[in-house]
């Protein structure tokens, strides 16, 4: 992300989210992508932001960033596969921030084969990374969400889904299941934590331009994932936190329970 992008989030979308100012919030995957653009308006609205990845030089070139345009961000290396590292992380944000009121579940991983090619090792990841680390991490912030809204302060959990939840792609099956178990998780959480006034939403992107494409390992698959953008044209990582931001600075008793966010010419 370039440093005149930073300043184009705070100035197109920042002025816009007052209400954001003065909220704690943590941001998985805030590398790159979806949830380093987010991290970047979430701060430049007045939030204070833990940024959580593996990458840490990629975290803290980020951080530096936000820093740089006035912001306050902290990196946290974290790996959302690891109980204790997730542990470990949560202790550190309250140590420095004190408790968290917004936590956006953005970490995941996209790594599509055919179903008969037996890749248990990349199921095993997309489960551990898209399922198993989002409940990490809801584990984790929990108590901090519902003690936020028991103050009377607004409280966010927003998690990262995909179009994949509801529409399939032809080897894209395991990655959409995962996307589907995020996006029924939300859906069962606002019964459990919508009656203690915190507020669950559910994002679920189209085609948008991040990283995950460069994790496919096969060639005639990424082609194609290029002739969709060619042909359709994807969404931008900011155009994304745009919505979070957007959700999550309503008044408390409103909930955008699930958003839905495609180019306009994917179907």
């Amino acid at each position: 992300m370039s440093h005149e992008n930073q300043n184009e989030y705070g100035n197109q979308y920042g002025n816009g989210y007052a209400s954001l100012a003065g909220r704690t919030a943590v941001v998985t995957g805030a590398a790159s992508g979806i949830g380093e653009a987010t991290a970047a308006l979430l701060a430049a609205s007045g939030a204070r932001v833990a940024l959580l990845a593996r990458r840490g030089d990629r975290l803290e070139s980020v951080v530096e960033k936000i820093r740089a345009d006035g912001g306050e961000a902290l990196a946290v290396v974290a790996d959302v596969t690891d109980d204790a590292s997730v542990d470990a992380a949560a202790a550190r944000i309250r140590e420095a921030y004190g408790n968290v009121d917004l936590v956006v579940n953005n970490a995941g991983v996209m790594l599509p084969n055919p179903v008969d090619d037996g890749r248990i090792d990349e199921w095993r990841r997309m489960l551990d990374t898209n399922v198993t680390g989002v409940l990490r991490v809801i584990r984790a912030f929990t108590g901090d969400l519902v003690g936020a809204a028991a103050q009377g302060r607004p409280a966010d959990l927003v998690n990262i889904s995909s179009i994949a939840a509801h529409i399939a792609f032809p080897n894209y099956g395991v990655y959409g299941a995962t996307k589907a178990a995020v996006t029924y998780l939300s859906q069962a959480l606002r019964i459990e934590f919508g009656p203690r006034d915190v507020r669950v939403t559910n994002v679920e992107p189209g085609l948008t331009e991040t990283e995950l494409a460069t994790h496919l390992d096969n060639d005639e698959l990424a082609g194609q994932l290029d002739g969709m953008f060619d042909a359709i044209g994807g969404l931008s990582a900011a155009e994304i936190a745009d919505v979070v931001a957007y959700a999550t600075s309503r008044p408390r008793h409103v909930n955008l329970r699930q958003i839905m966010v495609l180019p306009t010419r994917q179907a």
